[in-house]
């Protein structure tokens, strides 16, 4: 069993080293090949493959082979006394909403939001797009009474939180929570991917600067093209990952 392990490993690591120095689009060796240049059995080499076309990697094309996939959108998340602030993923991000109402918060969002559960919200649905491709499903909880004349163009245009400063609400801090999941029927046709495809679910409870819950998000990204990178320091204070961790655990679960 240790072997086995072993030289999948050893095609993974290989199979990674083409994929990192070779285009997206360029094809990889067929099974066979493989089979031959790393003397391994043909098993082997499909669960290799298998994986990385899995988590996004490789794409396999009917008839024609596999392929090195297109590079992941890449968030980095950074860490900076003891929280994490978050630059700019890469690419041109727009959005489309797909849903906009007023509508009570509800037991569960008022709870969050610190309302009462016949509170107003505006709830929001919308489709995040990255260079014209979909990649993300946003639901949106935000108070009425802290944004009354929020727009369907506040929603579409630019950076939602620059849209909310200009509502005269200024964001100051977050707690975001993020775990693997997989996408239903509806999720994976506006997304467009398989059913049950792997993504990730963010859960995001974001504060402004006078304390108030003002956003309440869950989102769905696509994990064959989306991924966390994160920049810890380390060593300065041992306490901030225990004071990270023990905040996300208190705030955004009860």
């Amino acid at each position: 069993m240790a072997e086995a392990i072993l030289k999948r490993e050893q095609v993974r690591d290989y199979l990674l080293e083409l994929i990192e120095t070779h285009p997206a689009g360029a094809p990889i060796p067929a099974e066979r090949v493989l089979c031959q240049q790393l003397s391994v059995s043909r098993p082997t080499v499909r669960s290799a493959v298998e994986e990385l076309v899995n988590t996004g990697l490789l794409v396999r094309q009917h008839g024609r082979g596999t392929f090195v996939a297109r590079a992941k959108i890449t968030q980095e998340m950074v860490s900076d006394t003891g929280s994490m602030s978050l630059p700019q993923a890469g690419g041109t991000w727009s959005s489309r909403v797909l849903e906009h109402a007023r509508i009570p918060a509800g037991a569960r969002v008022g709870r969050r939001l610190h309302l009462s559960p016949a509170a107003e919200i505006h709830y929001i649905a919308r489709l995040r797009l990255v260079d014209g491709e979909p990649m993300a499903l946003e639901y949106l909880h935000v108070p009425a009474l802290v944004a009354p004349s929020l727009t369907l163009h506040d929603m579409e245009s630019g950076d939602f939180y620059e849209r909310l400063r200009e509502h005269g609400v200024h964001v100051s801090e977050a707690v975001q929570s993020i775990e693997p999941t997989v996408v239903n029927e509806s999720e994976a046709a506006l997304l467009g991917v398989p059913v049950f495809a792997p993504a990730l679910l963010f859960e995001r409870l974001t504060t402004d600067a006078e304390g108030r819950q003002v956003e309440y998000v869950h989102s769905i990204y696509r994990g064959d093209r989306y991924r966390i990178v994160s920049r810890l320091t380390l060593g300065a204070s041992p306490r901030n990952t225990v004071d990270v961790q023990a905040k996300v655990g208190n705030d955004l679960f009860q």
